[in-house]
């Protein structure tokens, strides 16, 4: 249905949350007034791995005047639950990583709280950590297991041996990707109110739910008397999807122990020292092509470190696996895909989670075929992606939505790619500032991986208000990517009424139902179907409650109106006022139903891994400054397919927001793990990020080829824009200087030293 049939989903529409954001009317967790709040800190572990013995406690201090907790002091599991139930809460022995929480102290002012942390010390017994992935596989220490794999997934089709003798060559290259910060706007916070059975807490989070269940877990409270609030949320990247958990338990817990609301701000330093990060990658990646370019086997062995335990590594390490061939057809392919546990903080969610890491060694692995074979980047990618009725090497079949080659297309002539290609690799070796355009193509699965979304029981409910405005109720949260103008789009949509009498208003886990976690790129497609399902069963009440009033049940509905016969029967509002006054709370939920034609093996990881894909292709024109070994993007054409563009100015936003920011894991952010297990920067001046200053001039074009599965045909994008970034940069170095990176970021650091190399090795011949 093309969206001329729309009266709001397809329209450029202004953010329902934007004038309360830019006025400063919206009210964050550190903007939140709690009379006789309590300040909360955290006592961390200084080293990376070893045993807590105790903590000495300074008998100078009144200690009558704080309350101190300890992993004793927690009634239920010393666990914040998440997909495992593996994150300890406070240390009772084992020290896994650097800033590892000891003990918690909640404080009446933030001076007797500085005092009383000052006045803690921990008496530790410090082993040998293993920091990286090769310490990790050499079990250097054991963090996780008797082996340090958290997880270890396979994927197999045909026969591999062959498909290598078939090649004419083979291109094998060891690629690696780093920690990424999510730098959201607001630091993470979280507040928590004693109640005479539980607890209330609230704070600037994307899962509310998650955070519910993990308080029931350590604090050993019935769900019923747990509520979790989101507070309006600046920004989230995935860095608000698990952590917020951890300080929920650690708020909820002082809250409990002292009778007195207890709030935990973190400053820049502290969140960035603590919070979890975009799992570092290594990826063995083989391809073997024949002469025209067409690959015949692929052979990937991928490694993420996963930090000292589990936190979202799993599901980040299945998409991983499973987006590492990329957007093309591979018909023999061995694929494993492990994550290594590591003395370092705890890695997690973030855009993307899993993606960019595997498409940088697929996309850069194109780039070196096409140079051995002499092809360009662009003839290669398309010799070989996906189209209809081909399949991934996990057998799912792509039935609708096949869309690599159109962008690929559209991309490359909208920003003249070949001929620029072309120019910019015969430029003067004296020229300092050189010029070069990188492509990359990618994909994204929408949704949880697997029978995920079948399990989730996603449900939304939509309720009429006594003053006839309408809300959306979901645990799906606004982080500043447009939930909170989106699904009321839906519903407007389908109750015909004006878009400004509907609203999503804050998750509260005593109201909203549960949606699900706002992650995976899921809210447009599946949390959407749940909303639209919701508003039809809201119209279908008021249709039957007319029936049994009148005898004859309206069979349609138009603009605020039932009709019986061609007959106008009722205006909605005039229903639903009645039913308000002869029956009480009107309200409906809908939800996303399990679809059993389609089917996924767990153990054989094996069937339909989504239900739609998004795609994405870019080219990247940069400038790479010789004498000061800058990279400074200039223009970035984008063409992706998204199913429907519900809102399409939100669309653009999306896709030139998160292309942004994968080019600053390709080329500008650069965070480290140093001997002490501590993460080498803790402040914006030592962690660069984009800026406006750095973006490049954006053309970016969306189509639209609607998706079966999601809501008015979306499909997700959220995290789609930064899964392809950063090997574009890596095109745009091999481009203006022919040299060939195999590890994001290329910073000046590094681009120095690849050119020194390129130019020894000429030197040498």
């Amino acid at each position: 249905m093309p969206s001329t049939q729309f009266k709001y989903v397809g329209k450029p529409l202004p953010r329902l949350d934007a004038a309360d954001k830019v006025t400063g009317k919206a009210v964050y967790i550190a903007d939140l007034d709690i009379p006789g709040a309590w300040v909360a800190g955290v006592l961390r572990s200084p080293v990376p791995a070893g045993r807590l013995k105790g903590i000495a406690r300074d008998p100078a201090f009144d200690w009558s005047t704080v309350t101190v907790a300890i992993a004793a002091d927690i009634p239920g599991i010393n666990a914040v639950h998440m997909i495992r139930d593996d994150f300890i809460a406070l240390v009772d022995e084992k020290i896994t990583y650097n800033s590892q929480a000891l003990a918690l102290v909640a404080a009446p002012d933030e001076a007797t709280l500085a005092a009383a942390l000052a006045a803690l010390t921990p008496d530790i017994e410090a082993v040998e950590p293993a920091l990286t992935i090769e310490d990790s596989l050499a079990v250097k220490s054991r963090v996780w297991g008797d082996d340090n794999v958290m997880d270890d997934f396979r994927v197999n089709l045909g026969d591999v041996e062959k498909g290598f003798a078939e090649a004419d060559i083979i291109v094998e290259h060891t690629y690696r990707t780093p920690l990424q910060e999510h730098i959201y706007l607001e630091n993470c916070g979280m507040a928590a109110w004693p109640t005479p059975d539980g607890v209330e807490v609230a704070g600037s989070l994307q899962c509310p739910h998650y955070v519910h269940n993990a308080l029931a877990m350590a604090l050993d409270i019935h769900t019923d008397n747990i509520k979790v609030k989101q507070t309006v949320t600046g920004g989230a990247f995935g860095g608000k999807e698990d952590y917020p958990s951890v300080m929920a338990v650690w708020v909820g817990l002082l809250a409990k122990l002292s009778g007195h609301p207890v709030k935990l701000l973190y400053d820049r330093a502290e969140d960035m020292l603590v919070t979890p990060k975009r799992h570092p990658s290594k990826v063995i990646h083989k391809l073997g092509f024949k002469k025209d370019g067409t690959i015949t086997a692929a052979e990937v062995d991928l490694y993420l470190d996963g930090g000292a335990c589990t936190s979202m590594s799993k599901v980040v390490l299945a998409r991983a696996i499973l987006h590492s061939t990329g957007a093309y057809k591979v018909p023999h392919a061995k694929l494993r895909a492990r994550a290594m546990a590591t003395n370092t903080p705890p890695n997690g969610a973030f855009r993307g989670f899993g993606a960019p890491q595997a498409i940088y060694a697929i996309e850069r692995q194109m780039d070196f075929a096409a140079r051995a074979l002499g092809m360009d980047p662009c003839a290669i990618r398309m010799k070989n992606v996906l189209r209809k009725g081909d399949a991934f090497p996990f057998g799912q079949v792509l039935e609708d939505g096949a869309s690599a080659a159109l962008i690929l297309e559209d991309v490359v002539k909208r920003s003249d790619f070949l001929k620029k290609h072309s120019a910019y690799a015969n430029q003067p070796e004296d020229i300092r500032v050189r010029m070069g355009v990188g492509l990359s193509l990618c994909m994204h699965g929408g949704g949880f991986t697997g029978a995920g979304e079948d399990k989730m029981g996603t449900t939304v409910e939509v309720e009429y208000l006594p003053n006839g405005n309408v809300e959306v109720l979901s645990g799906s949260t606004e982080m500043g990517q447009g939930t909170d103008t989106m699904l009321p789009m839906y519903v407007a949509e389908i109750l015909q009424m004006p878009l400004e009498r509907v609203s999503h208003p804050l998750p509260d886990t005593s109201r909203a139902p549960n949606s699900g976690p706002t992650a995976a790129s899921r809210t447009a497609m599946f949390v959407g179907r749940a909303a639209v399902e919701a508003g039809e069963n809201l119209l279908a009440k008021l249709m039957d409650y007319l029936g049994e009033k009148n005898g004859v049940r309206p069979d349609d509905y138009r603009d605020g109106v039932f009709y019986a016969g061609g007959k106008e029967a009722a205006k909605l509002d005039d229903v639903a006022k009645e039913w308000l006054m002869k029956r009480g709370r009107l309200a409906a939920r809908g939800m996303v139903h399990p679809d059993t034609r389609y089917t996924w093996d767990e153990e054989k990881f094996h069937g339909t891994a989504y239900k739609g894909y998004s795609w994405l292709a870019q080219v990247l024109e940069a400038e790479v400054d010789l004498d000061t070994y800058e990279i400074r993007p200039k223009k970035a054409t984008v063409s992706s397919e998204v199913g429907r563009a519900i809102n399409p100015i939100q669309v653009d936003g999306q896709m030139a927001g998160g292309v942004l920011q994968s080019y600053g894991m390709g080329y500008m952010e650069d965070l480290t793990v140093g001997p002490d297990g501590k993460f080498s920067a803790h402040q914006l001046n030592a962690y660069l990020i984009p800026t406006t200053l750095d973006a490049p001039d954006f053309d970016v074009k969306v189509f639209e080829d609607p998706s079966p599965f999601g809501a008015f045909g979306a499909k997700g994008i959220g995290e789609l824009s930064c899964d392809g970034g950063a090997p574009a940069v890596a095109g745009v170095v091999d481009n203006a200087c022919g040299v060939y990176a195999t590890e994001a970021p290329i910073t000046g650091e590094k681009l120095f030293t690849m050119m020194q190399a390129k130019e020894e090795a000429e030197a040498g011949q």
